[in-house]
């Protein structure tokens, strides 16, 4: 048996190590040397990269800075921040009846916002308002993780509000890929500037008063007035949150256009409210069960009260303004300036006018297409339609860019979607653009002013039936003035010396010297005599016309300029009837020179311009045109008592038994050739009204006197419009004021029979006057007798009893 030795034996399978198996020390270091190396290099590289961002940004920020990317606004220029603010026109009783802006902006201070807008804006769109100085880093770190890293846009934006009045105040630019970096950038250099020079009140007032509300309308103010009718001061919770919800989108939460996204957004603002502990929860809740209850009011210079007149102020004053530079050599800027506008006009007056016109001319149009049952009012004379089609702004355009009349027709006989005035609102429709001048032409319009006699003060205007469709204004426009034209002539055959007691023979005359012209009365009766005030009365045209040559053409011209008439006036006896072009401007200031007993005041509806601040740059009131005496005030007084009988017993009487009206009133109505203009002109002791009516083509008009007549078509809007004054108890004055008579005597002779019938003994009986007198020694006996007669102390009436007293 062997031996065993003494050395273990080795395992099957085991064996040295072989050569590359097991790593040395020096291997293993090497290796995490290296990987050391690589973790240094990486954070050397990044720490680098980072070194090199931050001195890139740096450099990026510090060239905004320096302004290379265009100059930023220094401290000087944000110290003297100054809004576009719109200028406001306003009437006499002073209401805001208009704004004339590129932005409609009325600035408001600070303590005139409501602290419910205050409060639902910080709540809404920076919490942390307070607290930063104008860049909120919290906020910036917010987006910069939830938005650019966690891709979450509901996080909200990184703006305060004083970065986005910096936006607001100065609009971004374009710098192509580098726009939002270098934009945001300048918004923030710009809005800690802005944080240095303002309080946080004056940064607030100043965003509220810049910040877009959609519909070209910016600041509080403004929009408190479109969207609720209210100052920014009286808003409510929940009227403040709807117009701080429409910040975020102003058309897409327009409260007018799109009422559920607007109802929508302005819970969340109260949530925000809720959540800043603005307001509780529990008066959220309540808050969000009510409407939007928006009261939208806007006023365009297209709407709005007195649109007419407002268009004519705005081209005075920008005239005005340019003519008239300040001291040192800058002139002022309707649209920018917040200038103050005062004007005459009284609100309430320019509202009932604009009732009556739309109440008569909305019935008058019905019965005028009534009345042509649908057949063109120009018939086969389509002259009209070309010449209007040629007045057009569509054919003159055309025509500047070179169109031949080939192709200007076939344009206009090509369908095309319009907008169209109608009386039931205005209507989109589509048809060829000759078929809209044809629709037009069937248009009546109407003219209507109100002056106050005593100093010219202009209390109404209204140019037209809607300002949008009808820019030309018929309160000046010249157009024939018919038989309102009488009573000039009347008041110059008093003033040279004519009695107002003669008696006239109602006879149609041939004139061979006026190309045997011979005129004719309305209803063709050529009977009796009447007096001067029964000829006014009845509009009497043979009559009208015999007053005029008897007193002298010349002369009725030159009393006709006296009272305030510029158009040029014909020689011609037709002038009696009232053939002269004349605006309704021109004939209210005659008719205001007999309230005014026989002085003419030069009318105005201008009264001064103010500053933002309301210092006075201009009173048009000082220094005006001195008043004259045109005619004598026992004669004016005369010419009033002729047309009371007008309005009490004449063509005018409607006024009484129709509109009900019982103060002392005197008037004449007027009706052209062919019935294409109706006017009426009447007055009251201290306010003078007329309308004029017709349509734009004096060829287009009424069939028939008794739909075309001035008592029928422009009557009838003074009396609507006097009906609305009577009732008013503010203008109690003009029901109560009684005219100046004439002295007893004169009023005694005036109280004479209108009219006489044929073969009537009755004036010789009166006045013992012998017609046809030529000699002239019974001439002087009838003056003798006449002398005689006035110092007779028994009336008029007790020598008509007399008459009829039985004879022995």
């Amino acid at each position: 048996m062997a031996k065993q030795s003494g050395k273990t034996p080795k395992r099957k399978g085991s064996s040295a190590p072989k050569k590359g198996r097991s790593s040395s020390p020096r291997k293993t270091n090497r290796k995490n040397n290296q990987k050391s190396t690589l973790r240094s290099r990486v954070v050397k590289f990044l720490l680098m990269g980072f070194i090199c961002g931050l001195v890139l940004l740096s450099l990026f920020v510090g060239s905004i800075y320096c302004n290379m990317w265009g100059k930023l606004p220094d401290y000087h220029t944000l110290r003297n921040i100054k809004n576009a603010t719109a200028s406001e026109v306003y009437s006499e009783d002073g209401l805001i009846i208009g704004r004339i802006y590129r932005e409609n902006r009325t600035n408001v201070s600070f303590k005139n916002i409501s602290p419910h807008a205050i409060n639902a804006l910080i709540a809404t769109e920076d919490a942390r308002f307070y607290e930063h100085q104008g860049v909120d880093q919290r906020s910036l770190l917010r987006v910069f993780v939830k938005t650019l890293l966690l891709g979450n846009r509901s996080s909200g934006g990184g703006s305060t509000l004083s970065q986005q009045l910096a936006k607001n105040l100065y609009s971004r630019k374009n710098y192509g890929p580098f726009s939002m970096p270098v934009n945001k950038i300048r918004e923030a250099i710009t809005a800690s500037r802005l944080e240095k020079i303002y309080t946080k009140k004056e940064i607030l007032e100043l965003y509220l008063n810049t910040v877009p509300f959609g519909e070209r309308v910016f600041g509080i103010e403004s929009a408190s007035k479109r969207y609720f009718s209210l100052p920014a001061s009286r808003l409510q919770i929940q009227q403040a949150a709807v117009l701080v919800g429409m910040l975020k989108a102003p058309s897409y939460y327009n409260p007018r256009t799109h009422p559920d996204r607007s109802l929508g957004r302005r819970n969340v603002v109260l949530n925000q409210m809720v959540k800043y502990e603005f307001i509780t929860s529990a008066k959220a809740e309540q808050l969000k069960k009510l409407p939007l209850g928006t009261k939208y009011q806007k006023q365009t210079p297209n709407t709005g009260l007195a649109p007419y007149i407002r268009e004519k102020i705005r081209l005075q004053v920008y005239k005005w303004l340019k003519e008239n530079p300040k001291p040192d050599g800058s002139t002022y800027d309707i649209y920018t300036d917040g200038l103050k506008i005062r004007t005459t006009i009284n609100s309430r007056l320019q509202k009932y006018a604009e009732n009556a016109v739309r109440k008569q001319m909305t019935h008058l149009q019905k019965t005028f297409l009534q009345h042509w049952n649908n057949q063109d009012p120009w018939g086969k004379n389509e002259d009209v339609i070309v010449r209007a089609m040629k007045r057009s702004n569509r054919y003159k355009k055309l025509l500047a860019n070179g169109n031949s009349e080939q192709d200007i027709k076939r344009i206009f006989n090509q369908p095309v979607k319009m907008k169209i005035f109608s009386w039931k609102g205005e209507k989109d429709v589509t048809m060829t653009p000759l078929d809209s001048i044809k629709y037009y032409q069937k248009i009546l319009n109407t003219g209507f002013l109100a002056i106050n006699p005593k100093n010219g003060k202009i209390k109404a205007w209204v140019g037209g039936i809607d300002f949008k469709h009808f820019k030309y204004d018929h309160v000046t426009a010249k157009r024939q003035v018919g038989s309102v034209f009488k009573p000039v002539v009347y008041a110059a055959a008093l003033e040279n010396g004519a009695s107002p007691f003669k008696y006239y023979p109602n006879e149609r005359k041939v004139y061979e010297e006026y190309e045997n012209w011979s005129p004719r009365n309305a209803d063709n009766n050529y009977e009796g005599k009447y007096s001067m005030e029964g000829a006014l009365a009845e509009s009497v045209n043979t009559i009208a016309v015999d007053v005029l040559l008897n007193t002298g053409i010349p002369n009725v011209i030159a009393q006709a300029e006296e009272m305030g008439i510029e158009s040029r006036l014909p020689e011609v006896p037709s002038l009696a009837l009232g053939s002269a072009n004349i605006s309704l401007l021109e004939m209210l200031q005659v008719y205001a020179c007999f309230a005014n007993r026989g002085t003419h005041v030069t009318p105005y509806y201008l009264a001064r311009i103010e500053d933002q601040n309301g210092n006075v740059i201009k009173d048009f009131t000082l220094n005006r045109e001195e008043n004259r005496l045109v005619m004598s005030p026992d004669n004016a007084d005369i010419l009033t008592h002729m047309l009371q009988s007008v309005v009490d017993n004449g063509t005018a009487k409607s006024l009484r038994n129709v509109y009900g009206l019982t103060q002392e009133l005197a008037g004449k109505t007027g009706t052209t050739q062919s019935q294409a203009d109706g006017w009426y002109i009447g007055y009251s002791p201290d306010l003078v009204a007329g309308a004029w009516v017709g349509a734009e083509d004096i060829r287009v008009h009424f069939r028939s006197l008794s739909l075309g007549q001035g008592a029928t078509m422009a009557l009838p809007i003074y009396g609507n419009f006097m009906k609305q004054v009577a009732k008013d108890p503010k203008f109690r004055k003009y029901r109560y004021a009684r005219f100046h008579e004439p002295d007893n005597k004169t009023l005694a002779y005036l109280n004479i029979p209108h009219y006489l019938p044929p073969n009537s003994n009755l004036f010789k009986k009166i006045f013992g006057w012998k017609e046809k007198e030529r000699n002239p020694d019974k001439k002087l006996k009838k003056i003798e007798k006449r002398k005689k007669r006035r110092k007779n102390k028994k009336s008029i009436y007790d020598r008509i009893k007399n008459i009829f007293r039985k004879k022995d």
